[in-house]
């Protein structure tokens, strides 16, 4: 399939466009701008009102203005490159206009004395005179009508300016081509949008300061243009997905009966709810993909456990898969005692199973003995074969791209998949990252869960909290110490850590203080683990990488050094280890004086509510979406004009609409779906291109 003759003009060379040369293209590639497609897609983020006014008098200042003025005496620097004045009189004033470098010759032919101009630019006072420095506008009254009563403000680089964007997007916008409609017309009439060709033009050519708001007709037309591109995208990768054949995996409920006989609470509805979705999707033809999104102590593991036991009452094995040794060891000895209950048998690979022991367990799995491992990536090298593999479970998503899932499907072809995060992702986020998959959510917190106090304390009161661990520590609990995160350097990190654990350990004793960081070799972190875990130290200072999934039940408090500078969700999984035993547990954050405004209120929400969900929500609003996930997780796509965060609501109607278009027109070849393949390749969606060509 090749690029619809239609859009040749929008992706033709940039050079085609008036006003750009090739060093002007270089400079807009910079921003990402690579075609005419490009120009049009960046939209001015703001505007300057320059209705012609009288004068200047009584304007707040400074300020951009239009005024007609009657031009007075020139005074030329005494200086090289100093400044050159004009004295101007409006209807009711007078002030200068200034330019530096400014040559007698030309300023004398364009504002000659005694004429009439009309002048607009920036106004400010300065030794009690106003000036306006280097004016944007000098043009005869007859010629006032060029000057844009509003003029868009476009996002600009090095190299660019105003007036070659404003050039280049008239340019672009006259090649516009005529294209059929792709959005659902029910959508355009409810939501009164106009066409996507007038839609761009109102973007470009806004009237007042409204016009530039997302939620103005015209841009969110656009915005859902993208995301419905987007979405169309990741809904035909699932129907790919899912024309992957499966192996129906039909659960008998022996074993799920004997564990539920065996739990000392009856499961939440969320996880009631998970558990039958996965047990739908397991029996179907075609193979599972599935998300599973629960918040600290939701209760994944009962839900994950289940799945397993589906995989093995209908005659396969199951895998779980977790990113780092720690983590797998933990979901072993979480799993362990449900394994007992239904009776069947687990076992754990890691890098660490070297010779004949290794080779035992390679044999035990390949004849089908083992019914359930748990593993590090390690389950994805050759000499590892499963009997027959029904379900992988691939626990937090972030840390293992769509490559392992594919390695890990190449293990058992057909196996479907389940993956599982503790990171409670915004409605929105998880919808433009994992919309090819189908979600279930736990936002329950299972019975006889403790609340977990928080409380804010200055940095100040540093010796009062360490008094706080001692008296904590002598009761036999433990503490974990989370130092801040210096963002210049690891090794500042480090400094700052391991400051820490010396102040502690001269207060606390010697063997009573661990201390784990990034720097360390895996196998001396995984022991400094070990020993907190077995109680040997009483408090373990870490940087952040205890965040994920480590349980101590014995662990009663959180110190969390500078939480100010954490993100709320880091600070919410951080909270999360604590809170897992029989005892109550308090969270301090301790943040350094005078907090600003946005950093308390962060900190409130935490101290407010322990719902992941709706902490995420806030983090999302007051951090943005490119901060909250960060680089690591690239998987959100960035889109040029829609806004994640103020348009969640879109990107829920976008899944819908596109998921309902393959529904009802799997191939796109009725008259919208046509439409859909030209936004397609407008949008450069060539990942969606590639599936309806294979399709």
């Amino acid at each position: 399939m090749s690029r619809p003759e239609v859009l040749f003009p929008l992706f033709a060379n940039l050079e085609t466009l008036d006003g750009v040369g090739p060093k002007t293209a270089q400079n807009l590639g910079h921003m990402g701008i690579l075609a005419p497609r490009d120009v049009l897609f960046t939209l001015p983020h703001t505007g300057i009102d320059r209705t012609l006014r009288d004068s200047v008098e009584g304007a707040p200042l400074p300020g951009t203005f239009t005024v007609r003025i009657t031009v007075g005496a020139h005074h030329p620097s005494r200086n090289r490159g100093g400044a050159y004045r004009i004295h101007v009189e409006d209807a009711q004033t007078s002030f200068q206009l200034v330019f530096f470098h400014g040559r007698s010759d030309y300023l004398n032919k364009v504002l000659p004395v005694g004429s009439e101009r009309i002048v607009s630019g920036k106004v400010e006072m300065f030794d009690g005179v106003a000036n306006m420095v280097h004016p944007d506008h000098i043009l005869p009254p007859e010629d006032a009508v060029q000057i844009p009563q509003f003029e868009p403000v476009y996002p600009l680089t090095a190299g660019v300016t105003q007036k070659t964007m404003f050039k280049a997007s008239r340019a672009a916008l006259t090649r516009l081509p005529d294209v059929a409609e792709w959005v659902d017309p029910g959508q355009i009439a409810h939501a009164k949008w106009p066409d996507f060709a007038s839609a761009m033009h109102a973007a470009h050519s806004p009237e007042a300061q409204g016009d530039l708001s997302a939620t103005s007709a015209p841009r969110t037309r656009l915005a859902y243009d993208e995301l419905f591109a987007h979405q169309l995208t990741l809904a035909l990768a699932r129907a790919s997905e899912r024309q992957v054949a499966g192996r129906p995996s039909a659960g008998t409920q022996v074993l799920q009966q004997k564990v539920r006989a065996d739990l000392p609470f009856a499961p939440t509805g969320a996880q009631e709810r998970a558990i039958a979705g996965i047990a739908d999707d397991m029996a179907s033809p075609s193979r599972m993909n599935r998300l599973l999104q629960g918040d600290v102590g939701a209760g994944k593991t009962l839900v994950a456990f289940m799945a397993l036991l589906i995989a093995v009452e209908a005659g396969g094995q199951g895998v779980m898969m977790a990113p780092t040794e720690i983590l797998a060891r933990q979901h072993l000895e979480g799993l362990q005692p449900l394994a007992e209950s239904a009776g069947v048998v687990l076992e754990i690979l890691t890098g660490r199973d070297k010779g004949s022991e290794r080779r035992a367990k390679l044999a035990a799995l390949a004849r089908g003995d083992i019914h359930i491992l748990v593993g590090t990536h390690a389950v994805f090298q050759d000499d590892v074969q499963f009997d027959d593999l029904r379900l992988a479970i691939v626990d937090e998503q972030h840390r293992f791209g769509v490559r392992q899932r594919l390695a890990l499907g190449k293990k058992g072809g057909t196996a479907d998949v389940l993956v599982m995060t503790a990171t409670p992702i915004p409605r929105s986020l998880a919808l433009a990252q994992y919309g090819d998959m189908d979600v279930s959510v736990l936002d329950e917190k299972p019975p006889g869960r403790k609340p977990i106090k928080t409380a804010l304390v200055s940095t100040g009161r540093i010796d009062e909290v360490i008094a706080r661990l001692q008296a904590v520590m002598a009761e036999g609990r433990q503490c974990y110490w989370v130092c801040p995160l210096v963002e210049e350097s690891e090794a500042l990190d480090l400094t700052a850590a391991e400051e820490r654990f010396k102040r502690l350990r001269a207060v606390l004793g010697e063997g009573r203080v661990g201390l784990v960081h990034g720097q360390m070799p895996p196998a001396e972190k995984d022991a400094a683990m070990a020993r907190f875990q077995a109680g040997e130290t009483g408090v373990l200072v870490a940087t952040t990488v205890i965040e994920v999934g480590v349980n101590v039940p014995n662990a009663t408090i959180m110190v969390i050094e500078r939480a100010e500078t954490f993100g709320l969700a880091q600070l919410h999984q951080l909270r999360g280890r604590v809170g897992r035993g029989e005892a109550a547990s308090t969270c301090l954050l301790m943040y350094q004086a005078p907090l600003s405004e946005a950093g308390r209120k962060r900190l409130e929400v935490l101290r407010e509510t322990e719902d992941g969900f709706r902490i995420s929500e806030t983090d999302l609003q007051m951090r943005g979406y490119g901060d909250l996930i960060g680089t690591a997780q690239s998987g959100v796509p960035r889109f040029r004009i829609a806004d994640l965060e103020r348009q969640s609501a879109l990107m829920a109607v976008a899944q819908s609409d596109a998921r309902k278009l393959l529904a009802d027109d799997p191939t796109l070849q009725s008259a919208r779906g046509q439409a859909a393949r030209v936004l397609l390749w407008l949008m450069r969606q060539d990942e969606a291109i590639r599936l309806i060509s294979v399709g």
